[in-house]
């Protein structure tokens, strides 16, 4: 290895400096390196959530790559002084020649400190919605839901969004805070149908749904209202009766959970289309068309 040292810095005039640097960047290098593996392995072998040891990963590689950077910028270098001269004359320039890479490093700070959302939230910004599946420096990755596909379901595409969106563009979050979002299923019914007796048992059917997460949706609000000002004058359903041109229109209006929002609603169709069957005085309605002949006399 001396050998080769000398070799090298007769072949190319360098100092001795530039060598001890170098063996110090490769000694750097390498123990880091088995260092992250051996934490990620720890991490990986003891955690079995998913998206516990999804957070563990990305933020020791953020770690491992910083580390990396400010202990090679020491060595190479020479002192913090330098080196905090040097990261300033480059993030002057890199602010001039790279406005939207610089805009998304900052969108990706204001992610992990503010946390708008998180990795599993479902969310919608500008005309894009799905499930985070994803944060890194420059992007965010969510898994599509919607588009031609009903009942907010995922379409199974991946579409990558730049981190600056988060400044310009408005954020809807169906995750936090309070976890539950309103639902509502129009049914439409004859005019000649018994409306009341319909609106009875809508009502009765959306009740007793109502009732397997009506403690969790009391605690939840509980908690989001310490945080944000909610004004929610009723969390429980109602039935809502409107006049349309081929019917009455009863509207189911609940809450649900927002990954749950066709299940619930093809739960309750089912059981509305059984009870309908059951009474010979209430018809679904459809756009239909009359003709009345009037005799002459």
């Amino acid at each position: 290895m001396a050998e080769f040292m000398l070799w090298l810095q007769r072949q190319y005039d360098l100092r001795p400096q530039f060598y001890l640097n170098l063996m110090l960047s490769i000694t750097v290098l390498v123990g880091l390196w088995l260092m992250w593996r051996w934490i990620l392995h720890l991490g990986t072998r003891r955690v079995e959530d998913t998206r516990v040891r999804y957070q563990w990963r990305k933020t020791t590689t953020y770690i491992y790559y910083l580390t990396n950077a400010i202990l090679l910028g020491i060595i190479w270098l020479g002192d913090l002084t330098n080196l905090a001269t040097y990261l300033g004359l480059v993030s002057a320039g890199l602010a001039i020649a790279l406005g939207d890479p610089i805009t998304n490093i900052a969108g990706w700070i204001f992610i992990f400190w503010r946390r708008p959302f998180a990795v599993g939230d479902r969310i919608q910004i500008d005309e894009h919605a799905g499930d985070v599946i994803d944060v890194r420096i420059f992007q965010f990755t969510i898994l599509e839901i919607g588009n031609w596909v009903d009942g907010d379901q995922s379409t199974g595409r991946m579409i990558h969004i730049p981190n600056r969106k988060v400044f310009s563009d408005p954020l809807a979050n169906y995750s936090k805070g309070f976890q539950f979002i309103w639902n509502e299923i129009p049914v439409l019914i004859t005019f000649e149908s018994a409306w009341q007796k319909a609106k009875t048992i809508l009502n009765t059917i959306i009740s007793n749904h109502e009732q397997e997460f009506r403690q969790d949706v009391e605690s939840q609000l509980q908690r989001t209202a310490q945080d944000y000002l909610i004004y929610t004058p009723t969390t429980t359903p109602i039935v809502y009766t409107d006049v349309k041109d081929s019917g009455v229109l009863l509207t189911i209006r609940y809450l649900c959970k927002p990954h749950e929002r066709r299940s619930t609603s093809e739960v309750i169709w089912e059981e509305v289309l059984e009870a309908f069957e059951q009474h010979s005085d209430i018809q679904l309605a459809y756009p239909t068309t009359r003709f009345y002949n009037i005799g002459q006399e």
